[in-house]
């Protein structure tokens, strides 16, 4: 109600994703896409292609640089070391 839009990427489950939440979820085809002004972006998988992105590109696609890590695979001092708001399960 207060202008969210959800995007989200998953190479394998999108299709079913979209199924399941239809208009309340826009399903990218790639995953830089979603990113585009987003003020957040949230890891909820380790799929290889997300273990070493392009966080220069992340970045300047996004509109606020947070992140929320749920699977822990990057380093918070690095993270925040280039300029990203980071919050991992269980780290500092």
């Amino acid at each position: 109600q207060f202008g969210t839009e959800i995007r989200a990427y998953d190479p394998a489950a999108g299709s079913e994703v979209k199924k399941v939440f239809k208009d309340g979820i826009k399903i990218g085809q790639k995953s830089y896409e979603v990113l585009g002004g987003a003020d957040a972006l949230i890891i909820i998988t380790e799929w290889n292609e997300f273990r070493e992105p392009n966080f220069s590109r992340i970045k300047k696609l996004m509109r606020t640089p947070v992140v929320f890590d749920g699977r822990n695979i990057y380093n918070p001092f690095k993270m925040r070391e280039m300029g990203f708001k980071y919050f991992g399960i269980g780290t500092l």
